[in-house]
């Protein structure tokens, strides 16, 4: 799978190749790519808005099928629209948050549907390994209290 953003127009500056690992000298530092193979979605951030990023992004994604290479692009984009905004507290010490807030999130959600389970059916799996192995581990102590008890109490 390969992700191009480009900015400002369709045929605008490449500001970030997945195939290369390229970043734009303006968002250096600043972009966040949140998927690996074979992850099947993802999410690249801009962090750090800054004024000149307010602008048209354009996402193009191009991936291999069994028959053919598939493309998907975005050929209107996505309008980044950025207004003042109060300070949000930081979440960690290590880090400032952003006194800008955009009015519009720059994310791009990435799905590769082929070989994708349903991610409740392996919840319910799991929810049901924990519930049996619970019940496997937990019935003996039960068993032992409550004959200990019975020993215990007083003859009639």
């Amino acid at each position: 799978m390969m992700i191009l953003w480009r900015w400002k127009n369709f045929f605008g500056e490449l500001i970030y190749n997945s195939s290369s690992g390229f970043i734009h000298e303006h968002f250096k530092d600043r972009l966040v790519l949140n998927w690996t193979q074979p992850q099947t979605s993802g999410v690249l951030k801009i962090l750090d808005f800054k004024e000149k990023d307010q602008t048209v992004y354009f996402c193009r994604v191009s991936l291999k099928t069994t028959k053919r290479r598939e493309v998907f692009q975005s050929i209107e984009g996505t309008q980044l629209t950025i207004s003042q905004g109060e300070h949000i507290p930081a979440v960690s010490t290590t880090m400032q948050s952003p006194s800008i807030i955009t009015s519009a999130v720059t994310t791009a959600g990435l799905e590769n549907t082929e070989s994708k389970r349903n991610p409740s059916l392996v919840n319910l799996g799991a929810i049901i390994g924990v519930v049996v192995a619970t019940a496997v581990l937990i019935t003996p102590v039960y068993v032992m209290l409550i004959f200990l008890w019975w020993k215990k109490r007083p003859a009639d």
